[in-house]
């Protein structure tokens, strides 16, 4: 079906269904833009009403329409919709664009007309973008389609934007023109009735007059789709695009009460960060810095490392461009003997050669020209941020024809920062003009190159597989049968132990004990010092209620504590059911990290990684993917915490198995897959050794489904 999307965005004919007589109406907005854009097919009007319109024959129903139809937009009343719509498909159209209102957004009655049309479109195969949509533009010169209710034609470019919000469009529009933005294609897909972000994506993907993809996003159609789609865009094509995205919605309001620590940390908005992360989608938190971003990529070359130096005609600006540069992960640049030599004898003694480079206040266009040339030609360099602010002295228009025609030299980008709006606004426009992305601010201007060195790292990652490890997955599924066919949805901790055994954890030797005489037997088989902790299904965190024993060193102290703690519980909590103890050998000293699962109803399933121990849901320095996990997305996922700068190793400390966590959190990736009825896993904490010395899991929860 995506050689349908042709059919919308390059159409020979198009029909208006709905147009009006009313200048102010949608209806006639959309056949003026069509008509006034000057689309290279053919237009028609739909309206029993009217002979002609704009100097257009109209036709009381489309079926009257002489000539074939490949696009229809449709501008009537929701309730008619599908009538027309079944028209449409009487005549052969192929593609339709739904710009009515009045379906999902509305509640019950117009989710009922909404599912109507999409099984129409679905039954005969027509494509189908909106409803409650603000319509689609191609700005290719061969179509000039714009078949939107917009107030703003866009400048032709190589940007395409997505977005799921007509407001949006037009105030992006607005923006664009002002800022001289170009685009290739633009597309308010609505309610997504049929057409999604993915469908967009995927013919993106091979449009030849697309370079830069953004996206305005309120929901994600198909997650593990998206990844597939954008994992290619981003990273394995011949022809890679960036996709930058803004995606609503970062607060979370009503969160679920949760049983386990994964599911009390998880949130929508962290699990998008992760899927985003997993394919390469670079998420930015504002319209500004989506356009910001996408002025970089769309006109300079790509980034060859992260190696920037700054060139200023004021010694403040570049101090800001300095501290922005490094805060955003940024290297300043260190230019070699040469190059250092050559400013020293081209530049006046007053400035600065050294990185950033101080042409001082009464620079004209030829200290830019020259030092622009000497850094931009030094190896040590990968890109450049120019700053100018406005002097008396200052010839703004023709410093900004020099960087231009200085950066047609190199493949490297330059990045330009004409501080102020009114006196520098003539040199802006040049600078657009000549295709170096300006800013008016250099903390714009860092972002922007930290946003492209983001995905630099990206596209030059090692590309892994996900990994399958041989496991026991039988006696896994027979432990969690057994629970299940006693209607209990939390595994004991034994039990949740012997299912991570089955799939590889390093676990720790451990038996649950129901009677103070198995105690001897017990301590032989798994040594001293032991921990215990009380079995019950009624107690979920064992230590608010004294539930936990640590370094127990003797058989004595053992008997002891088995008899104190049970006596306690049931004193405390008479009507919890205990199974037993839980004789567990105590693990060495080591870092706490946290693994989790679950099961999410939207997402799926759900891996978390993070700080462990008591502490986790105070500081939620935790990252999420989605299921399955490659090996480096697993690397990802460590080393995107701030956890993994205390795993590396601080203050002297030797750094930790990074590895160990990296291999368990691909077994706990591959349970997922295999384990369907498990709903949430904890294991907090994973206690990290020394490199090379492995890991534990002390502590574990599962919960499962009990339904079937």
């Amino acid at each position: 079906m995506k050689e349908n999307l042709e059919y919308l965005f390059g159409p020979k004919s198009v029909a208006v269904i709905g147009v009006s007589r009313r200048p102010e109406s949608v209806g006639q907005s959309v056949f003026r833009n069509i008509i006034e854009n000057r689309f290279k097919g053919k237009v028609f009007g739909v309206n029993p009403k009217a002979k002609r319109i704009l100097g257009k024959v109209c036709y009381p129903n489309i079926l009257d329409i002489p000539e074939e139809i490949d696009l229809a937009v449709i501008v009537v009343k929701a309730e008619i919709v599908s009538k027309v719509l079944l028209e449409c498909v009487q005549k052969r159209v192929k593609g339709v664009i739904v710009i009515s209102a009045g379906f999902r957004e509305i509640g019950e009655k117009g989710s009922g007309l909404e599912e109507e049309i999409r099984e129409i479109a679905e039954k005969n195969q027509i494509r189908l973008v909106g409803p409650n949509c603000l319509g689609l533009i191609n700005t290719d010169p061969k179509i000039s389609l714009n078949a939107s209710f917009t107030r703003t034609q866009p400048l032709k470019g190589n940007i395409s934007f997505i977005t799921q919000s007509g407001a949006v469009c037009t105030a992006v529009l607005d923006y664009a023109k002002a800022e001289s933005i170009g685009f290739s294609k633009f597309i308010s897909i609505g309610n997504k009735a049929d057409i999604d972000e993915n469908d967009l994506l995927d013919y993106l993907k091979e449009d030849p007059q697309t370079d830069v993809i953004l996206m305005y996003l309120e929901d994600l159609s198909d997650e593990r789709e998206f990844i597939r789609i954008a994992r290619e865009i981003t990273g394995e094509i011949p022809k890679r695009k960036p996709i930058i995205v803004v995606k609503s919605g970062r607060t979370l309001a009503g969160k679920k009460a949760a049983i386990s620590h994964t599911g009390a940390l998880i949130g929508s908005d962290e699990v998008i960060d992760g899927i985003f992360a997993q394919c390469g989608v670079l998420r930015v938190d504002s319209v500004a810095e989506l356009f910001e971003s996408a002025i970089t990529f769309a006109n300079q070359p790509l980034l060859k490392g992260n190696r920037v130096a700054i060139i200023t005609n004021a010694g403040g600006p570049g101090v800001m461009a300095t501290d922005a540069c490094i805060r955003k992960g940024l290297k300043m640049a260190k230019f070699s003997q040469s190059t250092l030599l050559k400013l020293k004898e081209n530049l006046p003694k007053q400035a600065s050669v050294n990185n950033p480079v101080d042409l001082i206040g009464d620079a004209q266009e030829d200290r830019y020209e020259i030092s622009l040339d000497l850094v931009l030609k030094d190896k040590n360099v990968d890109g450049v941020i120019c700053i100018l602010t406005p002097q008396v002295m200052t010839d703004i228009e023709e410093i900004a024809r020099t960087i231009c025609r200085v950066s047609s030299k190199y493949e490297k980008p330059i990045l330009g920062c004409f501080m102020g709006i009114a006196d520098v606004s003539g040199g802006e426009k040049i600078l657009r003009e000549g295709k170096v992305p300006h800013y008016r601010f250099p903390e714009a201007a860092a972002q922007a190159l930290a946003n492209m060195s983001y995905y630099l790292k990206w596209v030059r990652r090692p590309r892994t597989e996900v990994k399958l490890f041989k496991v026991e997955k039988t006696r896994a599924e027979e432990l969690i049968n057994r629970a299940r066919e006693r209607k209990r949805r939390f595994l004991n901790e034994f039990e949740a132990t012997q299912v991570l055994a089955s799939y590889g954890f390093p676990v720790l030797k451990c038996r649950l004990v129901r009677d103070i005489e198995e105690l001897g037997e017990v301590s032989g088989e798994i040594g001293f010092p032991v921990a215990i902790k009380i079995s019950s299904p009624d107690i979920i965190h064992k230590v608010d209620v004294g539930g936990v024993r640590l370094n127990i060193e003797d058989e004595f102290q053992l008997k002891s504590a088995f008899s104190e703690m049970v006596e306690k519980i049931k004193r405390f909590k008479p009507k919890a059911r205990i199974e037993g103890v839980l004789i567990q050998e105590m693990a060495g000293k080591g870092k706490e990290v946290i693994l989790g699962l679950e099961r999410d109803p939207h997402f799926g399933p759900v891996l978390m990684f993070g700080l462990g121990g008591i502490y986790v849901e105070a500081f939620k320095d935790v990252t999420f993917r989605l299921v399955p996990i490659r090996a480096l997305s697993a690397k990802r996922m460590i080393e995107s915490t701030k956890t993994y700068s205390i795993l590396k190793g601080i203050r002297g400390e030797p750094p930790s198995d990074i590895e160990a966590i990296q291999e368990c959190l691909e077994r706990l990736s591959q349970l997922s897959m295999e384990l369907q009825d498990i709903q949430e896993i904890d294991i907090n904490p994973l206690v990290v050794y020394e490199e090379k010395k492995g890991c534990k899991v002390v502590h574990s929860r599962i919960v499962i489904s009990i339904d079937g």
